[in-house]
């Protein structure tokens, strides 16, 4: 039983397993009692203080208190995500304290330093965006380019989870940048912090069934999993609350308790006061379509439709991650791996299922193992199926069968399907700076067009009329904007980090680093006698926390030290295979001694339309080490050993067409069997 008495709001509480944390306002007093894991909560408001009940324990009082890291603690404290940040943002001081640091992240900022600069630290705070399937209007692209040219360093990021990045923003100017993009329709509640993060779906505007309902079924996942209790708009718009109205069935998804999944009465019914062990991700797409990295994700919903392309139901995968430890080979990156089959009317049930099944169960006194993929890794699959199955009161039904999974970039143009036209953009690294940047405002504005950021770091322009096809192909090629034909293909696929110079967690370069590394890869293709439009995948991050999704890449690197990297091989072009680590602390000098010897073997070496990254797998990395140990340089072509291997036409034609299959000249497919045969005659010597 709970009363209530008086104007005071004072509280009786008659219910024994409750536990209380009273605040003087907005300061935390002491904590009476603190437990874990459970399924009760209660939230009072008065005018002179604020109570809070925990999140309670359905175990005894005698049960063993676990430890938990600092953050759960600052949590926990935190008055669902307010203090100490609330009193922080009224000091003079440019920066805020550890705590604050911590909770800012929920709110989508992260508070950095200019690593460049000697001397007094200078800080500055990064805000992200929440853009569910990276939709971004027309007016918000325009608030943005604003804000970043007033408050930021004069550019915009797109970043692999499809929302911008905003740098360099100063503390005195965090409350007008956030309640700007408020107002103007945006959002960065739950963009960092231990919570679900923005969810991904295919950025393509095409009237498709398919693509349109993964779009929505985005939209209403990151509804159902957005924080519930205030706090982002009372920090920032004076506790107004601007937002649209949400999906019925978003909200009886949320509200429904019949499997214990949350805390009756809390301001965070699902999240409680502790949230989640760490970060979320979750990415939705269509059968085929892997724009999105959908194993890289702790969720990864695939749409199922029927004969006439209606949507029935959705494949669930689980377990993906990609962050890890250098020299923790506990940690490690992870393929998300099928959890079974749900029809379209429980999907939100699933969901939710399976996030308070992390909710409970996942670590939280070590904040390296908190992700779900630790959880699943240590459970196995049955085990977590079986947890999950509880909270959502159903059996999941058999995985359905999927076809490949294809990388999508949708750069170029494209029809949408109702009339209008489509532009996908490459942009390096995702930076949009300069004349790209000013020539975008004006096409976005003049053509009054909404944009869409891609999981590559591209932006899409959407809602094209078909006269105005041309004269923006001409603004953009005066913009630097080039058609994909026009660009390296190597460029195409690459993606890095932030990293130097405002990434605390940076060790080295990745954004700054990759444009010279991309072009000394296209120097060692032309010496070993690669085409042009023959290309991997390359990924570059500046640790090993893995923003870049680089342990997916035909090429990873991942740094390790000052100049220094690790290289990971093993990646597929369509992102399905986990990349492995084949060399640490390779300087990025020398870079060439180690590319060298794997393109040219992959040039020679490889069968018909292997991939760089299969044909690393293939190989196994200790034969791909030899290789590289004893490498002089490709072969010599001088008259000494340009030798005549064909004795009549007939055989040379033949040799001819069997070398086309290969992508060979005659002479090297030649050139390899006579070397393949003395060499298996040595060894038979030799044995």
């Amino acid at each position: 039983m709970i009363t209530s008495i008086g104007a005071a709001n004072t509280t009786v509480f008659n219910d024994p397993k409750i536990q209380i944390q009273r605040f003087n306002g907005l300061k935390p007093c002491k904590l009476l009692s603190v437990h874990g894991g459970g399924k009760f909560g209660f939230s009072v408001s008065a005018d002179s203080s604020i109570v809070r009940a925990l999140s309670t324990s359905v175990k005894p009082d005698n049960s063993p208190e676990l430890k938990r890291s600092k953050v759960e603690i600052i949590k926990e404290q935190s008055n669902y995500i307010r203090y100490p940040l609330n009193e922080e943002l009224l000091t003079n001081n440019p920066n805020i304290n550890e705590s604050a640091t911590q909770v800012i992240k929920f709110h989508g900022s992260y508070q950095q330093t200019n690593r460049d600069e000697r001397g007094t630290k200078s800080y500055s705070f990064m805000l992200r965006t929440k853009n569910p399937c990276g939709k971004v209007s027309n007016r918000l692209y325009l608030v943005m380019d604003d804000l970043a040219d007033q408050f930021g360093i004069g550019t915009l990021r797109l970043t692999t989870r499809q929302t911008f990045q905003l740098h360099g923003v100063l503390k005195k100017d965090l409350t007008v940048v956030m309640s700007t993009i408020i107002r103007n329709m945006g959002s960065t509640l739950g963009a960092c912090g231990d919570l679900n993060r923005n969810v991904l779906a295919p950025a393509a505007p095409l009237s498709r069934k398919d693509y349109l309902f993964a779009q929505e079924m985005a939209e209403n996942i990151a509804a159902l999993l957005t924080p519930q209790s205030g706090f982002y708009y009372d920090m920032w718009v004076d506790g107004e609350r601007i937002m649209s109205a949400e999906p019925p069935e978003v909200v009886k998804a949320r509200n429904d308790n019949s499997h214990g999944t949350n805390f009756p009465d809390s301001a965070e019914p699902i999240y409680g006061t502790q949230f989640l062990p760490r970060k979320f991700k979750i990415a939705v797409t269509v059968p085929t379509d892997n724009s999105v990295d959908i194993l890289t994700n702790d969720i990864g919903v695939v749409i199922i439709s029927d004969e006439d392309g209606e949507p029935q139901g959705f494949n669930l995968y689980v377990g993906g991650g990609m962050g890890r430890t250098h020299r923790l080979e506990t940690t490690f990156p992870r393929l998300a791996e099928p959890l079974g089959y749900v029809s379209k009317e429980d999907i939100l049930y699933a969901i939710k299922a399976i996030v308070v099944t992390q909710r409970e169960n996942g670590r939280r006194d070590d904040r390296k193992y908190s992700r779900m993929k630790y959880l699943i890794s240590s459970w196995g699959i049955e085990k977590f199926r079986s947890v999950v199955e509880q909270y959502y009161g159903k059996k999941f039904e058999p995985f359905r069968n999927l076809p490949e999974w294809e990388f999508k970039s949708y750069l170029g143009w494209h029809e949408q399907g109702n009339g209008h036209l489509f532009c996908g953009l490459h942009v390096d690294n995702g930076r949009v700076k300069g004349a790209m940047k000013k020539t975008l405002r004006e096409i976005i504005e003049k053509y009054n067009l909404n944009v869409r950021i891609t999981p590559n770091q591209n932006l899409i322009l959407c809602d094209i009329r078909r006269g105005c096809k041309r004269p923006i192909t001409t603004a953009l090629a005066q913009g630097g904007l080039l058609q994909p034909r026009y660009v390296d293909p190597l460029n195409l696929t690459s993606m890095a980090c932030p990293a130097l110079p405002l990434c605390p967690l940076a060790i080295t370069e990745a954004e700054r680093g990759i444009p010279e590394i991309l072009k000394r890869v296209r120097a060692v293709f032309e010496k070993v006698g690669l085409k042009y439009n023959e290309s991997v995948v390359i990924r570059i991050t500046g640790c090993p926390n893995g923003c870049a999704r680089p342990y997916m890449a035909e090429l990873g690197f991942v740094g390790d030290g000052p100049n220094s990297y690790q290289i990971w091989l093993g990646g597929t072009p369509n992102q399905t295979s986990l990349a492995k680590c084949f060399m640490n602390k390779v300087k990025v000098q020398d870079l060439e001694k180690v590319l060298e010897p794997l393109f040219y073997y992959w040039r020679h070496r490889r069968q018909v339309k292997e991939s760089f990254g299969d044909f690393t797998s293939r190989m196994g990395f200790e034969k791909l080490q030899q290789l590289v140990d004893k490498w002089e340089g490709p072969v010599a072509t001088s008259s000494r050993f340009n030798l005549k291997v064909f004795a009549n036409r007939q055989t040379y034609e033949a040799m001819d067409e069997l070398a086309k299959l290969e992508n060979k000249t005659a002479h090297q497919l030649a050139m390899e069997v006579i070397r393949d045969y003395v060499a298996a005659q040595q060894n038979g010597k030799n044995e």
